[in-house]
């Protein structure tokens, strides 16, 4: 056994008899006089398992237990386990000593055996709550804390340390869901998370708050130039690891814009600083993208509470708006598509409007691998993206076939698209795949429209 188990009793036979019984299990032992000996000691280290005698001048087992409990939460620090020992034969004071929390209760003298045993059952069981916890505490995707996890720990540390709490959000990342699909979005959250790991210390906290959310605090951070340079270095290692899962041309404005409030120069409660944070990162949406704002710079004359309804309008149409002006129809995954036509279609019933849906299939070579396949639907697609107008929304509904809806189009228009996205293919295609379509025109009169 590989177990640091520490023993405190006032009583040096004591001391001396369970140290040299747990040496010859090969655990190593500590023995301590004292209640105020055990506290100065976990300062500085962290024992597997703490046998703590109840009966001692000054504190006793229950006063140390005590006060070693508050210890270790202040300072966020796991709970070690505690057997208490007493050369008492009251059920009453064994009672006590469990509904305080203690894991067992041994009694002196010390039967080898029995002793070895109940540190044994305790240290595994220890380790296992702890494995359940941490479990029930991460976030599966990126390893780091979950939302309630962090807060809770976030919110510690904000009353008794200073820092800077932070919200780093990822711009533009819906459209790596809409464009590449879930998954590669799953990729590039690993991947963030391992640029964030990469850029943080053993001292530093970070949580997935949201789907592409994330809250930071960062201790003894409280200079502008480190939130700036950080910054800088998650934006740029973000773009190189997106380019690396979804190719050099992507075309993804993805980046990161971070929210910053400095404690305890703003206060210590959690909750108002958070949202000084998430007002920052406002500003800094608003301002740009791909980059940060502190909150001090926005507290003063400029806050966001004082905006005229006009400039909170611009402000929120800007946060919520794509930073995209890629030419070219938008391709979209299959749930934001349905989301998009059926809107659209809603708007033409009763508005009236002129629209045609148009699948496109590629006939492909029997014997052209699939990775060739891939190739030349990729070619494909973005031929025709870059074909249709801005206004026109392209989905792909399986591994060689388009769906897209043209909007506000003649029965002249759609057929001179359907002719430029043939003609363009013959030109550019050199693998013989001809294109198949069938198309349905769409003529609402808007006879709902009062």
């Amino acid at each position: 056994m590989d177990r640091w188990i520490v023993v405190v009793d006032d009583e040096a036979m004591s001391l001396t008899n369970a140290k040299n019984m747990l040496s010859e299990e090969n655990m190593r032992v500590s023995c301590l006089r004292s209640g105020e000996d055990l506290l100065k000691f976990v300062e500085k280290n962290q024992p597997d398992l703490v046998l703590l005698d109840i009966i001692m001048p000054g504190m006793d087992g229950f006063e140390t237990y005590d006060a070693l409990r508050r210890f270790e939460d202040q300072a966020g620090r796991p709970h070690i386990p505690v057997i208490f020992l007493s050369g008492e034969h009251d059920s009453a004071v064994e009672r006590q000593g469990l509904e305080i929390g203690a894991s067992d209760f041994i009694r002196k003298p010390f039967n080898k055996e029995i002793i070895v045993r109940r540190i044994e059952n305790t240290i595994i069981n220890q380790k296992m709550i702890e494995t359940l916890t941490e479990e029930a505490m991460i976030d599966n995707l990126t390893g780091f804390l979950n939302k309630s996890r962090g807060t809770e720990r976030v919110s510690k540390l904000c009353g008794r340390k200073k820092g800077a709490l932070m919200i780093l959000d990822i711009d533009s990342f819906k459209l790596v869901n809409d464009l590449f699909g879930h998954e590669t979005g799953d990729r590039v959250l690993k991947a963030f998370a391992d640029i964030i790991r990469s850029n943080t210390r053993e001292t530093d906290t970070i949580s997935r708050i949201g789907g592409d959310e994330f809250m930071a605090f960062y201790e003894d951070l409280t200079e502008e130039n480190a939130v700036a340079s950080l910054t800088l270095r998650l934006n740029s290692q973000l773009t190189t690891e997106a380019a690396k899962l979804m190719g050099e041309d992507h075309g993804i404005p993805l980046g990161i814009s971070i929210g910053v409030v400095m404690v305890p120069e703003h206060g210590r409660d959690y909750n108002a600083l958070f949202a000084m944070a998430d007002g920052a990162l406002y500003s800094a949406k608003q301002n740009g993208k791909h980059g940060y704002c502190i909150y001090s710079q926005i507290k003063n004359g400029n806050t966001i509470d004082s905006e005229d309804p006009e400039d909170k309008l611009e402000r929120i149409i800007r946060i919520i708006e794509e930073r995209n002006d890629k030419q070219g129809a938008l391709l979209l995954g299959v749930d934001s598509f349905a989301l998009v036509y059926r809107f659209i279609m809603r708007f033409y019933k009763r508005y009236g409007g002129t629209a045609a849906l148009l699948l496109l299939t590629l006939s492909l070579e029997e014997d052209t691998d699939n990775l060739k396949k891939l190739e030349i639907t990729a070619s494909f697609a973005a031929m025709v993206k870059k074909i249709l107008r801005m206004s026109d929304i392209i989905m792909q509904n399986g591994s060689n076939s388009f769906f897209v809806l043209l909007t506000e189009r003649t029965r002249a228009e759609v057929e001179g698209a359907i002719d430029r996205i043939e003609e363009c293919w013959k030109s550019e295609n050199t693998e013989n795949a001809a294109i198949d379509y069938a198309y349905k025109y769409i003529d609402h009169t808007g006879e709902g429209r009062e």
